[in-house]
């Protein structure tokens, strides 16, 4: 049973955490900035919650690709399992709920979390696992049953005082918690309580977002953490476990807070590398005899979509599917897309430079 947030005794945020909580906003003020340099914050974004479905499934071991996700989403046959891609699609229709909730001025509530578990488990293999309903049976966490687990969280018939107090944390009572130090105490007291049969890690990252989101820190939620947690993922489960063991919450908040840094110091330099690589193509369009507008629909088209059919290009610049077919060939030829079927029907076109950058690091787990 965890005890209420915030921590008691109070965290000792000495001078160096106080150091990593500076670096840490002014890192994620650059990141909301670098937002305003994008001409359409929807062409980024588009790619960037894919890559954090796909990172956050991978933690809980899916086999899917970044690729193997946008190509499912063309409905085309993946080379992976049809579970793990469709795992992955559903998380990516969770995010965005829960995104568009906040936009409509939802709190984060129960309510919503159990609303976004039900999009998270519609399909797939978490589909039988209560979809939008806390668990009414023990989990555990590690070993055949609970005298062995690493981790036993609370029991059914306690779950929703637990989930209720975190409820509350999370909109300040009894005391106001800074934004960050909410969002790293909050997922973690959702992942000990874990009040869902499946879905609780995905979910508990999800919600460091939402936070981040809900209390302003982002305008647009471009902020993930699932790379971080990839990369260290050991560390990362060892500082839950000591939080249950010991209660030492500083450690845990010293790593989130690099996680923080880190992750926000990386999004703003790939989205400062994604806009070079736009501009530098559209001035190489501009500056070609008799550049056409639809060859530069077909440009921007890519920007927001970067694995794309000729005959879905055609459909979103509302032309006709010899023009758009015409289109994409010719960016083919000046190296800007590459044609990733080999055939002469149903071809589709990767902007290869775009998928490269923000495939790094959604390798799946060995």
């Amino acid at each position: 049973m965890p005890t209420p947030l915030p921590p008691a005794p109070s965290l000792e945020l000495d001078e160096r955490l106080q150091d990593q909580i500076k670096d840490a906003t002014l890192a994620i003020g650059r990141l909301d900035g670098m937002a305003d340099i994008m001409p359409d914050r929807q062409v980024f974004l588009y790619s960037y919650v894919r890559k954090e479905a796909v990172l956050s499934s991978q933690i809980e071991g899916t086999q899917s690709s970044f690729h193997d996700l946008l190509t499912h989403e063309m409905e085309l046959t993946p080379g992976v399992p049809v579970d793990d891609v469709t795992e992955v699609s559903c998380y990516v229709a969770a995010l965005e709920e829960g995104m568009k909730r906040l936009a409509e001025g939802m709190p984060i509530s129960l309510r919503l979390l159990c609303e976004l578990h039900g999009s998270l488990l519609a399909s797939g293999r978490g589909s039988t696992k209560q979809p939008g309903e806390f668990r009414r049976s023990q989990n555990w966490i590690g070993g055949t049953r609970p005298g062995n687990a690493r981790h036993v969280p609370p029991p059914p018939d306690m779950l929703l005082d637990c989930m209720g107090s975190l409820e509350k944390f999370i909109h300040d009572e009894p005391v106001r918690t800074s934004t960050l130090i909410k969002a790293a105490l909050a997922h973690v007291q959702f992942e000990t309580i874990h009040p869902f049969l499946d879905g609780n890690g995905r979910l508990g990252r999800l919600l460091i977002a939402l936070i981040l989101s809900a209390e302003g820190m982002l305008r647009q939620p471009m902020l993930y953490l699932s790379l971080f947690f990839k990369q260290h993922r050991s560390d990362y489960y060892a500082h839950l476990q000591n939080i249950r063991q010991t209660g030492d919450w500083e450690a845990w908040l010293s790593f989130f807070l690099t996680g923080v840094k880190e992750t926000a110091e990386d999004a703003s330099f790939t989205t400062r590398r994604l806009w070079n690589i736009f501009r530098e193509d559209h001035e190489k369009l501009l500056a070609l005899p008799g550049a056409t507008t639809s060859l530069l629909q077909a440009h921007e088209q890519l920007q927001r979509v970067p694995l794309l059919s000729a005959s879905k290009a055609a459909a979103k610049m509302n032309v006709s599917l010899p023009t758009a077919t015409k289109s994409m060939q010719r960016l083919q030829t000046l190296g800007i897309v590459r044609e990733i079927t080999g055939g002469k029907y149903g071809r589709l076109y990767a902007y290869d430079a775009y998928l490269s950058i923000l495939s790094e690091g959604t390798e799946p787990l060995q």
